[in-house]
């Protein structure tokens, strides 16, 4: 019995994994490629599905006007208009770009999340909740290093 709930635990685990893995993105990069191309902490949290640490991020306080796009890839991910201040301790946003975003189901640390990834990349962007204070009902909770912001011209 207890063998097989540790298998099940590890299947169920690798499920996400399997399912990124497998999808074919517009930007195809080996590991060494992406390795190569961002900084230890981009490739931790957008392909290794790491979390920077609450309040660390540079735009947990960012609301100027402007874009935010993939870190990775450059694929424009949030509008400035959809950021929200949520006290979560990361950029939180009520809705994405459509299309920009992909949706996997994360069972992973013993919660069942909305994990959400570059459609374009693949890249691990954060979580999505559905406990948002807009009208959306959305709150995607994103890392800071898997986005880049981009100001609005004057």
């Amino acid at each position: 019995m207890k063998n097989t709930f540790l298998i099940l635990l590890f299947a169920v685990s690798c499920v996400g994994l399997a399912q990124k893995k497998t999808q074919k993105f517009e930007i195809q990069k080996s590991e060494a490629q992406w390795k190569k191309e961002l900084t230890p902490e981009e490739y931790d949290v957008l392909r290794e599905k790491g979390t920077e640490r609450p309040f660390s991020g540079k735009y947990v306080n960012n609301f100027d006007r402007g874009i935010y796009v993939c870190a990775a890839c450059d694929n424009l991910l949030f509008y400035s208009d959809a950021k929200f201040h949520s006290d979560c301790g990361w950029p939180s946003f009520d809705k994405a770009v459509k299309g920009s975003v992909i949706y996997v189901n994360d069972s992973s640390h013993g919660m069942d999340r909305t994990e959400v990834n570059c459609a374009k990349c693949g890249g691990h962007l954060g979580h999505v909740f559905d406990d948002g204070p807009t009208k959306t009902g959305q709150r995607f909770c994103t890392n800071s290093v898997s986005v880049k912001f981009i100001p609005t011209k004057k």
